[in-house]
């Protein structure tokens, strides 16, 4: 009698159901381009991903290249639209020179993975955006994750390695909102000739003269030893990365960087909507003062009603909930309300403490400011 053959994929109906109990599932839930909720989990911090230029533009480069790049950057994937991004960010943040990849995650595995090699050491915030964290892995460094925001950490692990070494952190930590203590980070890399590599994903458009990023904030801009990350799809309203710093170092990456050679460049439509963008922010620098406003306002009430919240250093309001199962009911309720907000739960959290993640917007008002702290105080759980 013959032996059924076994279910190589039976161990995910257990994955799945452990999952389940730890109320840690997930699922897609599909956006009608005319959602009627008030958006607050997203990260279109400046309001331009449906403005008219910035679409305009997007219909217009479509039009013009094609729908898609057609091929790597390398090959057919350049147009004269990502030179004239790259020339545009760079001026911008500060930089001698940028590269511009299909993605935010893409750019943070090109950066750490072409700045280093085995022996090379990478010291890592513990509280690293995932991207990082993945880059850390695939480049075959010896890595040090030191404690959250921790500089003195940061130094003593420069201290114990007289070899190459790249120190990695986020400008704002996406969880809670919190900025990277920059300066003093620079100032220990340079004590030990290492370099500074930061993600700054949710500073452009925010933090800085104009919006010109956390680096040029904290007096980093065009350094000789920083390079700095940025994605084109929170405050710029697009789609795709850049990786910013020294000509040599962008060169560097055009020739080695796995996750730019071997990957379909930009689409048009996403390059022409994110410099479109970049020209907005220019004429309109007081955006990034009206987000943070927004976001200042929503942690103050919230805090004032008694939920834990802390103080944004940018555009993100994280309220912690008293367990991912709360977590998960507290965002289902608020979307009842007409309110979509972020759920963050483990593994996502480096802490293991659920949260519900409000985006503040440059766009919204003080009546919808006043509608969703409301919300989120009506439906709050016990504990929070």
């Amino acid at each position: 009698m013959s032996v059924p053959p076994r279910d190589p994929f039976g161990w995910l109906d257990d994955a799945a159901e452990q999952r389940r109990r730890a109320g840690l599932a997930r699922t897609l839930r599909p956006r009608p381009a005319d959602s009627p909720l008030l958006d607050l989990a997203g990260n279109d911090y400046l309001g331009l991903s449906r403005h008219p230029g910035v679409t305009g533009a997007a219909a217009a480069a479509a039009r013009r290249w094609g729908a898609g790049s057609t091929g790597s950057r390398l090959v057919t994937g350049s147009t004269a639209l990502h030179a004239e991004l790259e020339e545009a960010l760079a001026e911008f943040c500060g930089f001698e020179a940028a590269l511009v990849l299909s993605s935010g995650y893409a750019a943070n595995l090109a950066a750490v993975t072409a700045l280093t090699a085995p022996g090379t050491l990478l010291v890592s915030d513990a509280a690293n955006h995932a991207s990082l964290i993945d880059g850390c892995r695939l480049s075959r460094a010896d890595t040090a994750v030191v404690p959250h925001a921790d500089t003195d950490a940061v130094r003593k692990a420069l201290d114990a390695h007289d070899r190459r070494a790249v120190a990695v952190s986020d400008s704002v930590f996406s969880v809670d909102g919190d900025a990277a203590p920059l300066p003093a980070l620079a100032a220990a890399c340079r004590e030990h000739g290492a370099a500074l590599l930061v993600d700054d994903a949710h500073g452009l458009g925010v933090l800085g003269d104009g919006g010109r990023g956390g680096p040029y904030a904290a007096g980093l801009a065009g350094a000789y030893d920083t390079v700095v990350t940025v994605t084109l799809s929170k405050s710029l309203g697009s789609q795709g990365g850049a990786v910013l710093g020294p000509r040599r170092v962008i060169e560097h990456l055009l020739n080695t960087a796995r996750t730019f050679i071997f990957d379909t460049g930009l689409a048009p439509a996403a390059t022409g909507a994110a410099l479109a963008a970049l020209r907005l922010l220019r004429g309109e620098p007081d955006r990034p003062d009206r987000v943070r406003g927004v976001a200042a306002e929503l942690h103050r009430r919230l805090t004032g009603a008694g939920l834990t919240a802390r103080a944004p250093d940018a555009a993100v309001v994280s309220v912690r909930a008293p367990s991912p199962e709360a977590a998960v009911r507290w965002a289902a309720d608020l979307r009842t309300e007409g309110i979509a907000v972020g759920c963050f739960r483990p593994p996502s959290v480096p802490d293991g403490v659920s949260r519900l993640r409000l985006t503040a917007r440059a766009d919204l008002d003080a009546e919808q400011v006043g509608r969703a702290v409301e919300a989120v105080i009506r439906t709050a759980p016990r504990g929070a």
